[in-house]
């Protein structure tokens, strides 16, 4: 909404954006949300074993499964926008427009 202009600045005098190695680093981003969400996940699940295993702290186990499981979303958020993100610099890697329908 509101830039400074120091930053307008800074973005003009930047060389271009390479946009191959920009679509690398979001691969890897997209990468490592991914690598987060099947971790989270699997933390959940084991937290999940856990309550049943050992109903005297079963409520923690509970509140600690759901934490998990909180972060494995986000997580797999964060790697749905790392793609959108890396599908747009190919794009303007490859020199294609970006058409809406």
């Amino acid at each position: 909404m509101f830039t400074h202009h120091h930053n307008n600045q800074e973005q003009k005098n930047q060389s271009p954006v390479d946009y191959h190695k920009k679509e690398k680093h979001l691969k890897h981003m997209e990468q490592l949300g991914q690598l987060g969400a099947v971790a989270a996940g699997a933390y959940a699940m084991h937290e999940k074993h856990k309550a049943k295993k050992d109903p005297e702290h079963a409520h923690s186990h509970k509140i600690t499964e759901e934490i998990a499981a909180t972060v494995a979303v986000g997580s797999a958020g964060f790697a749905l926008h790392e793609h959108h993100m890396k599908k747009e610099a190919k794009n303007h890697a490859h020199g294609h427009r970006h058409h809406r329908h």
